[in-house]
């Protein structure tokens, strides 16, 4: 079942940058989050993106939030956050972002 995807400000906003910037690197990346969106439109249960809770955030209607992978196995790889809704057909895209590192506990 396609979901229609709605996007927040801040992940249209990396998208655009993505978009417009020159650099050989951003046009790499841009290319992986469009496939990454593609799949999350089509099939966000596709084995390929590892989508997974991701419980340190909510979205505003305390939606569970999923993370699902951009790429793997690089530095600061990317990942797109997400949540299904505001209906069974949407999904809204809330980051497009490099992974955010855990903090280390001491």
């Amino acid at each position: 079942m396609p979901f229609k995807l709605i996007f927040e400000p801040e992940a249209l906003q990396t998208l655009h940058e993505l978009e417009h910037d020159d650099d050989r690197n951003d046009s790499a990346k841009l290319k992986k989050v469009r496939i990454c969106l593609g799949r999350i439109e089509t099939n966000p249960k596709y084995l390929g993106l590892q989508s997974h809770k991701y419980n340190d955030k909510k979205g505003k209607n305390g939606e569970d939030v999923w993370e699902s992978y951009v790429e793997n196995n690089s530095p600061s790889a990317w990942r797109v956050f997400w949540h299904y809704g505001p209906n069974k057909k949407k999904s809204t895209i809330l980051l497009i972002t490099p992974h955010p590192k855990t903090k280390s506990k001491k």
